[in-house]
């Protein structure tokens, strides 16, 4: 074998470990990591494919089967990233009409501590006036700073935090029966609670941002797979209007969210809209969909997007919505769990040790 044929073959089977790491259930950062670039990876696959297919000739049955276990390998990540694109089916449907009283819009933005760029998201609030805003990673200092919005947003919940993991809840709309839990970790902050829509309806919401899987973080995905199944449990069992809303710290359409849909019935609706990658604003190329808002299917879509950078590494997310009760029954609500992922969901949420019965 010559060396070009070497190199080839080498890369191959690299481009081979994400798929084979994502089809199990370890926790470990480093195979739970494979779910985050699968965009990143399916380019990689396909010019190893296309290498794989100008080097070789297909005389041997292992070139074969090696090309076999190649566009399986590619197939898996498109099948999995492929709900998120333009060509698949919208879930949840625009919103159509002009009446404006069960809108709800909300902006989520993960600052960065470190980040001072304090007026560039005190500007966008300005412009895009949302009637929720949810920061992430905000410490006194920024607490400080965004006291010039307070006027304006009348119901807060204050949280600052020097850990990374300090959040602010700000909201134009009334706020009842708040409660800041630690629901895993007693570091590790969420908010729950209800907003009061215009219209009198209590909407029920959670404000998350669990630990991610990383070697400087959490060397495995349990807690914060813990967390988000035990919020979705719940979400469930309640039977309310709900959001589910922050930096999640996983995709859209890895293992542990796909379940969580499954177990709360929450919708997303980027499906069929786009991937929306809110996070790393310093590398175009890696780019994946941390920052989330999930509801209940009695919301139909008014409108969502990224917004522009506010000197973070993440983007801020825009999404309003409008309730509308009549749309449960003719949105198509996720696929429900079955026995064995509920056993799994269970079992995760255990492991994770939450410090509460419930949210």
């Amino acid at each position: 074998m010559e060396v070009h044929e070497i190199i080839v073959v080498v890369f191959g089977i690299v481009m081979l470990i994400p798929t084979l790491a994502s089809i199990t259930r370890f926790d470990h950062w480093w195979v739970r990591g494979f779910d985050f670039p699968r965009l990143q990876i399916s380019f990689l696959l396909i010019v190893e494919i296309t290498a794989f297919i100008l080097v070789f000739t297909f005389d041997d049955v292992w070139e074969i089967i090696f090309l076999f276990l190649l566009a399986f390998s590619l197939f898996y990540q498109l099948i999995r990233i492929y709900p998120y694109t333009k060509l698949a089916k919208k879930t949840v449907e625009s919103f159509s009409g002009d009446d404006t009283k069960n809108h709800i819009s909300i902006l989520v933005s993960n600052v960065l501590t470190t980040n001072t760029s304090y007026d560039k998201l005190i500007d966008l609030v300005n412009s895009k006036k949302p009637d929720i805003l949810l920061t992430l990673e905000t410490d006194k200092k920024w607490e400080t700073e965004l006291e010039t919005i307070e006027d304006e947003y009348k119901y807060s919940v204050k949280i600052p935090m020097d850990n990374l993991y300090g959040m602010h809840l700000y909201s134009k709309l009334e706020l009842k029966n708040i409660k800041v839990k630690y629901l895993i970790d007693d570091e590790i902050p969420s908010i729950h609670g209800h907003a009061i829509l215009p219209n009198g309806h209590p909407v029920k919401i959670h404000c998350l941002h669990p630990k991610p899987p990383s070697p400087t973080e959490d060397l495995t995905s349990t807690n914060r797979d813990a967390e988000l199944l035990f919020v979705g449990r719940d979400v469930k069992k309640d039977k309310e209007t709900v959001l589910v809303l922050g930096d999640l710290n996983d995709v859209a359409w890895s293992r542990t969210t796909r379940l969580f849909q499954k177990i709360s019935g929450l919708m997303d609706p980027r499906l069929g809209r786009g991937f929306y990658n809110t996070f790393h604003t310093g590398y175009f190329f890696l780019r994946w969909p941390l920052d989330h808002v999930f509801h209940t299917s009695d919301f139909t879509l008014v409108k969502i997007a990224r917004l522009q950078s506010i000197g973070s590494d993440h983007f801020p997310m825009y999404i309003k919505l409008n309730y509308e009760p009549r749309a449960e029954d003719f949105q198509d609500k996720p696929e429900e769990a079955d026995s064995e992922e509920e056993e799994w969901a269970e079992e995760k949420i255990n492991n994770g040790n939450p410090t509460e019965t419930d949210v």
